[in-house]
């Protein structure tokens, strides 16, 4: 079994005596239902779970329950042998979204307390927008992310006190001995390779086959593409469309998306596609990287509305894209191979699944910075500079904004394959595998 930092999360929630029902949200193929299941059949003696969209596609029990009673009947129709006792019972409602009025139900359901809920859902920012009823007060919505290159190390065999020791390294901004730095860096390649979605790293680590991962990715990629039909017809192709340049986006210069090639139309505006790009957000497939141009904390007050990059949530998905079974591109240091998209992609990706909204820092005459964060602790904005050939030290973006005393920066960091933690005025140069200690923290 894959090891998931949510797993404490919903252990502690579920064993709590939270007046709120906990739903894990994220992307399809992510892991959700089978943490949720491991962990409820752990916790209680009477596990019942209920998978929305199957229920859509075939008998509809749920699709008009309007009340608790209803709901009760159609569970008992189904699992009425296992509705015994609140702690011993855990009902796990899957894929919510497919029925929204069950996300009011919640409420009451939770008001009623005769059993314990959990629920699972992707697009649930979309969802509760056409709700008509948001029962915010009831639910605690936490989301799900791949597995971030912690888990996948944990996966390759690291155990606590291995990731506890680079921990304190990166606290104390010491480097790793050669050794270590090479099998850390070997590692990291080896993850922009397998990714993180579940089905692709349990294949990994089974037959270490990347004709198989390949094959697993390229099916989850189709399949969130082909997934748009069926929750916006109306906007599919464009959904599509945008989904489809992402990785070609990545490999511009400017790498946010292009407005005027999303139809290849003059005239077009973001706001011609807010709701398709609302769709692949909240979908869980795409993170979108905001501009600014204004780098005043709290960021997400002066984020532009017009201008974003958009990654895809798994890395994996991207270097199957881009390599498809060449692991040589990734795994040499080939100098004719710029890795610079794939990096970001996988800070991207880590920030986010530890809790960073992302921003990136955007000016027409001093340049771009790759990704701008907030510091909670010392209320200021944080520059990052991802780096993935030797010239690491060249950044004159990163310079002029480090040294803008409007901007107020305290600390910036450039990430980089170089082992060695050395600090240059307010930029720090760390390796690129200690993006796994950034965390929010709020």
């Amino acid at each position: 079994m894959l090891f998931r930092k949510i797993q404490a999360e919903i252990e502690n929630h579920l064993l709590s005596d939270s007046n709120k029902i906990l739903i894990i949200d994220g992307a399809r193929q992510i892991g959700k239902t089978y943490i949720i299941r491991y962990t409820g059949e752990k916790l209680f003696e009477n596990y019942i779970e209920l998978n929305m969209v199957e229920d859509s596609l075939g008998s509809r029990l749920f699709e008009n329950v309007k009340s608790v009673e209803d709901f009760y009947l159609q569970v008992s129709m189904l699992a009425g042998e296992k509705m015994k006792e609140k702690d011993n019972t855990l009902i796990f409602i899957d894929e919510i979204q497919a029925y929204p009025h069950l996300l009011t139900l919640l409420k009451f359901l939770k008001q009623d307390n005769k059993f314990t809920y959990i629920a699972s859902g992707s697009l649930l920012g979309v969802t509760l927008s056409k709700t008509t009823s948001i029962p915010m007060g009831s639910i605690d919505i936490r989301h799900m992310y791949p597995l971030d290159f912690e888990e996948f190390l944990i996966s390759q065999g690291f155990n606590e006190y291995a990731i506890d020791g680079l921990r304190k390294r990166f606290e104390a901004q010491e480097s790793l001995d050669e050794a270590t730095h090479e099998k850390m860096l070997d590692l990291f390649k080896k993850y922009l390779l397998v990714g993180g979605l579940p089905d692709a790293v349990n294949s990994y680590n089974r037959d270490k086959n990347i004709v198989n991962v390949r094959n697993i990715q390229s099916e989850i990629h189709e399949y969130y593409a082909v997934d748009a039909a069926k929750y916006d017809t109306e906007n599919k192709l464009k959904i599509r469309r945008i989904y489809d340049t992402i990785p070609s986006n990545l490999e511009n210069k400017k790498k946010r998306v292009i407005i005027q090639n999303i139809e290849n139309k003059k005239g077009k505006r973001f706001s011609d596609y807010r709701d398709e790009f609302d769709y692949l957000i909240h979908a869980g497939i795409a993170l979108e990287v905001k501009a600014i141009s204004n780098p005043v904390f709290p960021l997400i007050e002066s984020s532009g509305k017009n201008l974003l990059k958009l990654y895809l949530n798994d890395v994996g998905i991207l270097t199957d894209i881009l390599y498809r079974h060449n692991i040589r591109a990734i795994l040499d240091d080939n100098k004719s191979i710029n890795l610079g998209t794939v990096y970001e992609s996988v800070v991207a990706s880590e920030l986010k699944a530890h809790g960073f909204n992302l921003f990136y820092y955007d000016n027409r005459n001093r340049g771009e910075v790759d990704f701008l964060i907030d510091d909670y602790d010392d209320l200021s904005v944080v520059p990052i500079e991802v780096k993935s050939g030797k010239d690491y030290t060249v950044h004159s973006a990163l310079n002029h904004f480090v040294s803008n005393e409007e901007y107020g920066i305290k600390k910036g960091y450039v990430l980089s394959n170089a082992r060695e933690v050395t600090n240059k005025g307010k930029i720090t140069y760390l390796p690129i595998y200690y993006i796994m200690f950034f965390n929010a923290g709020k």
